[in-house]
């Protein structure tokens, strides 16, 4: 009788302390979400951070946003320049555990999940090179910030394994940054086989594919609107003389100056093209919000040094421009989840002083 009384008496015991124990456990996550959130960032509610080191960057989710897709540089673990992974979000209280799902060679960019959930997008220049390619000597352009436009990118599909069972493009020159549509039919991307920085747009399933800019000067970052009747991506539009010879210049050597660039918005079919921003210096990283007429974008416009970078809304018409994140480094690379409850970007915040670049998650609130 007294077994049976002190077993009941121990197992009451443990289930106090077990409770405690997630109370505390809650309470700490709670304090953790709410110091990463800075207190004008009304927006965003229980942000977690779910990489810790390293570059982690473009981090996008998957159609039954259950995963992310993202690619991560760190040479500490041994990862040179940017390869492939993905994980599953975790649940509260869970580690993300991430996998590569790229080959591991030469230098990966821009994933995307399809819509079957069973295979991923990304462009890589393994085919090139085994090796990571060069980075631009910045020295020889006045130390400005210079983006590589590697010729040997090219569009993969693998499954979630990282076995590639299909190359999507073939074509000579820079094949990268691609998106798919909210029906996961077809795919834009950013390629220079007509001479100049063009967005196409591929059907996945024939392969046939369409030109849907024509203006000089770079247009990339492309993303259809949930309701897939628009797109939305970034430009330069050089104009004068000088900066058109820069431009033509920089891109003869593979190279562009991300450094003045606009939103911008056309139908589907990339008919009635239009400028929405007009603040300059580089607003770029767009992303239509869930209504399909609200636009999310990260810009440095407010700041003549050139950062820090942060989150932006706006209508697309170009009105009602509403600041959202405060991170005095970096906020960049948005993207809602299809049920539109939760917002993923990459920050600087909370890397304790270091460059590394980290994912975050956090719930949208929409009237705060």
């Amino acid at each position: 009788m007294y077994k049976i009384m002190f077993r009941v008496l121990l197992i009451a015991v443990v289930f106090v302390a077990l409770g405690a124990f997630r109370h505390k456990q809650l309470h700490l996550e709670i304090f953790q979400q709410d110091s990463l959130r800075y207190p004008e960032e009304k927006h965003f509610r229980n942000i977690r951070q779910l990489t810790f080191g390293g570059d982690n960057a473009e981090a996008y989710f998957s159609y039954d946003n259950k995963w992310l897709i993202f690619q991560k540089t760190n040479p500490k673990e041994g990862i040179n320049c940017d390869q492939m992974f993905i994980g599953r979000i975790p649940g509260p209280g869970e580690k993300f555990e991430p996998k590569m799902v790229s080959t591991g060679k030469g230098r990966t960019t821009c994933g995307a999940f399809t819509k079957d959930g069973k295979h991923v997008i990304y462009a890589s220049t393994h085919l090139g090179s085994e090796d990571c390619p060069p980075v631009p000597d910045r020295t020889k352009y006045g130390n400005r910030y210079i983006w590589p436009l590697y010729d040997s990118y090219d569009i993969f599909m693998a499954d979630l394994n990282g076995k590639i069972v299909k190359q999507l493009t073939k074509a000579k020159g820079y094949d990268a940054e691609a998106t798919l549509s909210p029906d996961g039919r077809k795919m834009v991307y950013t390629s220079t086989k007509s001479g100049d920085l063009e967005l196409w747009i591929m059907d996945l399933k024939t392969g046939k594919e369409k030109q849907v800019t024509n203006m000089l000067g770079y247009d990339g970052g492309a993303w259809f609107s949930p309701d897939g009747t628009k797109l939305i991506w970034r430009a330069s539009r050089p104009t004068t003389e000088e900066a058109i010879r820069e431009y033509k210049s920089l891109l003869a050597e593979n190279l562009v100056a991300p450094t003045n660039m606009e939103e911008w918005i056309a139908n589907a079919d990339g008919s009635n093209p239009r400028k929405v921003t007009a603040y300059g210096q580089a607003n770029w990283a767009p992303t239509y919000m869930p209504d399909s007429k609200r636009i999310l974008f990260a810009s440095n416009h407010e700041y003549k040094r050139g950062f820090p970078f942060n989150l932006y809304m706006i209508n697309e018409d170009g009105s009602n421009l509403i600041k959202v994140s405060r991170d005095q480094g970096f906020d960049a690379f948005p993207m809602f989840s299809y049920d539109g409850k939760t917002i993923v970007f990459c920050s600087n915040r909370n890397n304790g002083g270091t460059r590394d670049t980290n994912i975050f998650l956090a719930e949208w609130v929409e009237n705060p």
